[in-house]
């Protein structure tokens, strides 16, 4: 297939009726298995996937069952391998043939598909080409711009959840070594209001449940999470529990084929009989926004039946021992429940009260319950306040710290859990900043750095001069596209480590440097001998990756050689010989181990199979807050779920949510399909409600442009959009990213986290002037 050929497709719209998994993925794992060029030695690296011994996929943070199959990666792992581990190559003959100017004209998905990127190269302004640099000469441009700067502050080192933890520890030291705490990276975009939230609640910023409670739990609620395209694996336990007879309870607005049914691609006789289970149990669909909404209802209703049984001599609702034991601020909780009106609940939630009973009942019955969330909940003005409510509602019921019961955030990134682990952290705990001095005799910033907001407005303004992106893609992962791009472009100099070519690349500082990096999936082969990384998962597990397959150059690095390297240029042997400890990892794991709690004894603790777990303090019923106990939060529902921001404008069309399609990964495009949603060989779509589509006086599969509301004087268009009729609730849409993160105000933010507001922006529609086009 020539370079061009595999972009030529037809696009086309037909509504998906199969369940999720099932010959589909199949056939859509063979397809990218034969698509990356390298199908036979790809074959034997897919086997060692998740295996111990093997490579940790690159995809998704899910973790591993104990009793793992030979086959232990799902659909979109398999294509996370696969388009990393191609033969296709991004080198100085290929930048010779495109200027910077022709790559920006391509897709996202055109400009990966290139393959791997092979060797350094600097960007020449004069030809408008990137042209081959020497690794010597690249640290030595990097170390000459950061010692010119006025301040520390005036870099920014972003960090991309796919680096590993020795990769991130690292950095961290570097960074906090030179003198600055700027560390946005991707979880301040993701799950930042779980971290914010949970510390505040129970002490710790990670989940509380491990992958063997979902063996146990009697009921598993997921909200504002699509499993079945972001986390395929977490399937097969969704699927168990309601064979089991558990009870899986889903709020989300849009009905999500892998939260619906489930045919195991690796069941011979499942596939064969054409036979698939479901994976809930009941199924509800709150507003965009308004699951904080629903799950005051719920709480509603447990004090509602708390007090019958008080006042009957009936069995308590609340586990009195346990928040008499562990809990405080229970009295100034029930007060906000009590006043939080039940009109204001059905309107912010779009639920009627029978529905949320329905779901209390469930809660009520079980004994242990588990509460997992993705992006849906995190990505709101009011998130933080969301999760407080998924605490408050787990305390009542003592469902935090026994077996089958906790909370369960689901992380995105494979490692993107580990590096905050690490300190990739703008904010660090006093606690780590101690750490570094004591071990390493220096004296290290205690000032917060930026965010990835606060970055992105500190490049807008000139504050800040130097980007460095440890992998990730910059310029498109994050809100408000053209201010993002513009914020680069200020910059004197833009450094991206990447395995493959993508948009942050072309949006370039004065001067640009592409570094490349070995992928999980490659042997990296040190002085030392081949070295092992480690990452951790969603369930706080840590272990070892190995990579199996040789680099496709010897020009790439490593990522811990690639810091180590900059780190050496600009600081010398200070703290530390950089380049000594990049000879063998178990020397960077060994400071580790020296600075960062859990990790005593890390390299012995990484021999044992599958890993090791780094536990959470608030599963063992210790609560590292400042009470010492975990925390009612007694928070209000938000008076309007629009901001000032947009009421300002005028009564939005549509409330938009930005969503994957199921051929991506982030920002990773392995395809133009989204096989769940019926969408073939197109991205610029906007899913919308067929009577929505009528009100707004328009047709299925015209073309219009969505308008996002915000008051600030910047309009944010995106043009050409189909609009594609589908099962959505009445007044909201979804729509991909990044192809929308235009439309996402870099003000809009989450209440103390600053996380971007994705999930909820208010938009006018508006026919396009582009060429309408008609459905079939």
């Amino acid at each position: 297939m020539s370079r061009f050929a595999r972009f030529a497709t037809q696009a086309r719209f037909q509504p998906y009726t199969g369940a999720a998994g099932g010959w589909g993925a199949l056939r859509s794992v063979t397809q990218a298995w034969l698509g990356s060029d390298n199908a036979l030695k790809n074959l034997r690296a897919l086997l060692k996937t998740n295996q111990h011994g093997g490579f940790d996929c690159p995809g998704c943070a899910w973790g591993d069952s104990p009793d793992k199959h030979m086959v232990s990666f799902c659909e979109n792992g398999a294509k996370a391998v696969n388009w990393e581990a191609t033969k296709r190559r991004v080198d100085a003959a290929f930048f010779a043939r495109y200027s910077v100017r022709q790559l920006s004209e391509q897709s996202d998905y055109w400009l990966e598909y290139q393959g791997r990127l092979t060797e350094p190269m600097r960007y020449d302004e004069a030809s408008d080409h990137y042209v081959p640099i020497s690794w010597d000469d690249a640290f030595t441009l990097i170390a000459r711009e950061l010692n010119a700067l006025a301040h520390p502050d005036q870099l920014e080192l972003y960090t991309s959840g796919r680096a590993s933890n020795e990769a991130a520890f690292l950095y961290g030291l570097f960074g906090r070594a030179l003198g600055t705490n700027n560390f946005p990276d991707c979880s301040n975009m993701c799950h930042e209001a779980s971290g914010v939230a949970l510390n505040q609640s129970i002490g710790v910023g990670k989940g509380t449940v491990t992958f063997d409670d979902f063996e146990h739990a009697e009921a598993i609620f997921v909200l504002g999470q699509n499993p079945g395209t972001n986390h395929p694996r977490m399937l097969e336990p969704l699927r168990e529990a309601v064979q089991r007879g558990a009870q899986v309870v889903c709020f989300n607005p849009l009905k999500e084929r892998g939260l619906e049914r489930f045919q195991h691609p690796q069941k011979p006789l499942e596939m064969l009989s054409n036979g698939d289970a479901p994976t809930h149990s009941a199924y509800f669909r709150p507003k965009l926004g308004g699951d904080m909404a629903a799950l005051r209802g719920m709480a509603k209703f447990l004090l509602q039946w708390e007090r019958e049984a008080q006042r009957d001599g009936g069995e308590p609702v609340f586990d009195h021992a346990f928040i008499d034991a562990h809990t405080d601020g229970l009295d100034a909780y029930l007060a906000a429940v009590d006043a939080t009106p039940w009109a204001q609940i059905e309107a912010q939630s779009g639920l009627a009260q029978e529905e949320i009973e329905r779901a209390s009942l469930t809660y009520r019955r079980a004994d242990r319950t588990i509460i997992c969330w993705a992006m849906g909940i995190t990505q709101h003005r009011h998130s933080v306040a969301t999760i407080h409510e998924i605490v408050n509602l787990l305390l009542l019921r003592g469902n935090i710290g026994k077996p089958g019961a906790g909370a369960c955030p689901v992380r995105g990134h494979s490692n993107v859990q580990g590096d905050r682990t690490m300190g990739i952290n703008e904010r660090p705990p006093a606690s780590l900043l101690d750490a570094l001095e004591r071990r390493f005799d220096i004296r290290v910033p205690r000032a917060h750095g930026h965010n990835t907001v606060e970055a992105i407005n500190a490049m807008l303004t000139g504050a800040v001069r130097v980007f460095i992106g440890l992998g990730g893609n910059f310029a498109q992962a994050t809100p408000d596209t053209p201010r993002t791009h513009q914020a680069l472009r200020n910059c004197s100099l833009t450094v991206q480590i990447s395995t493959k070519l993508n948009r942050s690349h072309l949006v370039t500082g004065r001067q640009a440097l592409i570094l490349p990096c070995l992928g999980r999936t490659d042997i990296d082969l040190q002085a030392g001998g081949p070295q092992a990384v480690t990452v951790e998962d969603t369930f706080s597990m840590v272990h070892a990756s190995h990579g199996q397959l040789r680099p496709i150059s010897p020009l790439m690095r490593s990522e811990p050689a690639i810091v180590a390297g900059i780190a050496q240029a600009a600081l010398g042997s200070h703290p530390v010989d950089w380049s000594w400890l990049v000879q063998d990892y178990s020397r960077i794991r060994e400071l580790i181990a020296d600075t960062i709690p859990g990790f005593a004894n890390f390299n012995a603790r990484l021999q044992q199979r599958g890993g090791f777990y780094l536990g959470s303090a608030a599963a063992r019923h210790k609560w590292n807050t400042a009470s010492g106990r975990a925390g009612f939060r007694p928070n209000s529902l938000p008076e309007h779920l629009l901001p000032a921001e947009v009421r300002s404008q005028g009564e939005p069309d549509l409330i938009l949510q930005t969503l994957r399609s199921h051929d991506q990964y982030n920002t990773s495009l392995y395809g133009l399909d989204d096989r769940y949603r019926g969408v073939k060989g197109m991205r610029e779509v906007v899913f919308v409600n067929p009577e929505d589509i009528r009100r707004l006086g328009l047709e299925a599969g015209q073309k219009v442009d969505l308008v996002s509301l915000w008051d600030d004087g910047i309009e944010r268009r995106v043009r050409g959009f189909t609009l594609l009729p589908y099962d959505t609730p009445p007044g909201q849409a979804a729509a991909y990213y990044p192809e929308t993160n235009p439309l996402v105000p870099l003000a809009s933010v989450g209440d103390g986290s600053h996380t971007p507001t994705s999930k909820f922006v208010a938009v006018r529609v508006e026919a396009s002037t582009m060429e309408a086009r008609r459905l079939a």
